[in-house]
């Protein structure tokens, strides 16, 4: 398990980062990777910055042992949202939605996860599926008055629209 005192060097060099230049960030992250190669959580914040960075393939391998190492908690939640993400960057569209419904299925009141996997399937070439998730997730969060006028009516459409994705 991870201390709070290395969670607490990890938010700290998090908060330092700058997305526009994420080489110290990087070298921060992979020192303390260099203490704790197996910690799961270090492995996660190195996989994302180098995702910030644009590197993805790189950012895939160390997402992939952060999992493999038993990340658990909200982090879980944010490294399958981020691996799902990378993974569409990658074009390999179906691990990609196969993480981020997996994810879903663990984290169903996420609606970050809705979104990034609405991202997925439009990238996958699903964009009626995609327009029909995120009028779910309007029907669901988007709790006023004007729109609880036409509540029925969003998911009337967005039922439609993935009656069409499953042709």
């Amino acid at each position: 398990m991870t201390s709070p005192e290395l969670l607490d060097r990890l938010a700290a060099i998090f908060a330092e980062r700058d997305r526009a230049h994420m080489r110290p960030t990087i070298d921060a992250f992979l020192a303390v990777l260099a203490e704790h190669p197996d910690d799961p959580h270090v492995l996660y914040e190195v996989g994302g910055s180098y995702d910030t960075a644009g590197e993805e393939e790189t950012a895939a391998g160390y997402y992939e042992r952060a999992l493999a190492a038993g990340l658990d908690g909200d982090a879980l939640r944010r490294c399958l949202l981020q691996y799902g993400s990378t993974l569409r960057n990658l074009d390999r569209f179906d691990e990609s939605l196969a993480v981020l419904e997996r994810a879903r299925e663990r984290f169903p009141e996420s609606p970050s996860l809705r979104v990034w996997h609405a991202l997925s399937l439009h990238a996958a070439g699903r964009s009626d599926a995609a327009v029909a998730e995120l009028m779910d997730l309007v029907a669901d969060e988007v709790r006023t008055p004007d729109l609880l006028r036409y509540e029925a009516g969003l998911r009337g459409n967005a039922e439609y629209l993935r009656e069409l994705d499953a042709r």
